[in-house]
């Protein structure tokens, strides 16, 4: 112990030296500890250099020692530093716990303010110089540096104002002066995005805080998605409507609220310009959503008759036979199969919510889509759950084609729909004829399975009441 009193300053300058190295090399996994060792440090450290005479508000007193003196001095400008730094990472504490990643500028702005600060100090007090002529001559230093550096101000106080209100925060989505992408960082002086085709943008913070930001990423759980199709004018708008709802009401990734919708956008000479649009939770999701709506929409406008070229409309008698080119699995059969095929095709109208194929029902035939949507559920113990929605070309009734086994699902239409019957035998001789036939009809009936458990799976589990509301409830 009289070791450690007689070389106080000595130990202090070694605290100084401690304090780095477990900065940098010490295994902290989180920020909290790190700068709670370094408080308590910077605190030992005080303790030791006011125990060993020198005092941070006063000049050193070792006049007959010069070099304690010089010791001394540096030691008491070292403190106030010192001090700076240790404020300035208790505020990134604050700061990274309170509003997160984005709080790194307006720590780096303070922590640079606090730095000034005690520079200023440590001049006063320690160098005891004078003062009041320093910031006069920094204040006329400060106007041409910053005349100077004016646009770089106007980034760094930007940049403060985006922190503050924050318009989009670190992997946001947004659209900043027109330029779309992923934010990668928020620094003093830009804003850095990262382009969809995998370039970078750097946006100046100026830039920003002036332009019109679009932030695709919030609301979190409700993210547009639209299409855009063109059908020709002599077309009755309200085909091309119904047409293009179903198409909405044929996607189940679209949330009931807002509902969708469809609108004729433009009506031009030759071709109408309709948009179909609604709401989506994952914006992970929104390209797939697209082009799902691009396949369904080309497929319910065909099954509605309307071409989307100007020369016109698809014929009612080729319905039949334009819809076998369409199923996948009767892809392998001749057109002259098909013609057959079509010839026994047996149309029939279904009114929105009524049943096709029940649960446990075993039909005796193979229903093919030709208009509407249908929806898929299965039993989940408590009722049934929604595994899918079906349109036009999708096939039904796959498990009793191959086994006379019957449905695992109650098929509904959504909408008013038109399906077409395949007698059982009929399609038996196709698989007979066509090995592609049964590998198609097998590999659709396991992806269905599929899709069955992964609802299931998905569905929340139900929360149980307990306790004191359990009771109530009961009463």
């Amino acid at each position: 112990m009289s070791f450690i009193f007689a070389h106080l300053l000595s130990w202090s300058a070694v605290l100084l030296v401690l304090d780095a190295v477990l900065w940098h090399l010490a295994p902290f996994r989180h920020r909290a500890p790190r700068v709670g060792v370094r408080l308590a440090l910077f605190l030992a450290f005080s303790a030791l250099i006011i125990n060993a005479g020198v005092s941070p508000l006063q000049a050193p007193l070792f006049a007959d020692d010069p070099v304690a003196q010089l010791g001394a001095t540096a030691l008491g400008i070292l403190w106030w530093l010192y001090a700076a730094r240790v404020v300035t990472e208790v505020f990134g504490l604050v700061l990274m716990r309170r509003i997160g990643h984005s709080g790194r500028l307006l720590q780096d702005v303070i922590g640079a303010l606090v730095f000034l600060a005690a520079i200023v100090a440590a001049a006063g007090y320690v160098l005891d110089l004078p003062v009041k002529g320093l910031l006069a001559t920094s204040g006329v230093v400060a106007i041409v540096v910053g005349l100077a550096l004016q646009s770089t101000l106007a980034d760094v106080f930007s940049g403060i104002v985006l922190n503050t209100t924050k318009p989009y925060q670190v992997d946001d989505l947004v659209v900043i002066d027109g330029v779309e992408g992923k934010v990668l960082d928020i620094n003093w002086r830009a804003t850095h995005l990262l382009s969809s085709a995998g370039t970078m943008a750097v946006v100046p913070n100026s830039v920003a805080a002036k332009a019109k930001i679009v932030n695709l990423s919030r609301p979190n759980n409700l993210h547009g998605v639209s299409i855009s199709i063109k059908v020709p004018n002599h077309i009755r708008p309200r085909r091309v409507l119904d047409a293009l709802d179903r198409t909405l009401q044929g996607s189940s990734s679209l949330l009931l609220n807002p509902a969708p919708k469809v609108v004729l956008k433009e009506a031009g000479e030759e071709m109408s310009e309709y948009v179909a649009s609604g709401f989506i939770a994952e914006l992970s999701k929104k390209s797939d959503v697209r082009n799902q709506l691009f396949d369904l929409a080309h497929r319910h406008l065909e099954a509605a008759g309307i071409s989307r070229h100007p020369d016109g409309v698809i014929e009612p008698s080729s319905r039949a036979r334009a819809l076998l080119d369409e199923v996948k699995i009767f892809r392998s059969l001749s057109h002259e199969e098909r013609d057959r095929l079509a010839e026994s095709m047996v149309a029939q109208q279904y009114s929105a919510g009524q049943v096709v194929l029940d649960l446990d029902e075993v039909p005796d035939s193979l229903f093919v889509i030709a208009t509407g949507v249908v929806s898929a559920s299965v039993p989940d113990g408590a009722g049934q759950t929604e595994a899918g929605r079906m349109g036009p070309s999708e096939v039904m009734g796959e498990q009793s084609i191959l086994a006379d086994t019957p449905s695992q699902a109650t098929f509904t239409a959504l909408t008013s729909s038109i399906i077409y019957r395949i007698d059982k035998r009929l399609t038996r001789e196709c698989m007979e004829k066509r090995g592609e036939v049964t590998r198609a009809l097998n590999k659709l009936q396991a992806v269905r399975q599929q899709n069955s458990r992964l609802a299931l799976m998905a569905k929340p589990a139900p929360i149980r009441k307990g306790g004191f509301l359990g009771w109530l409830q009961k009463r």
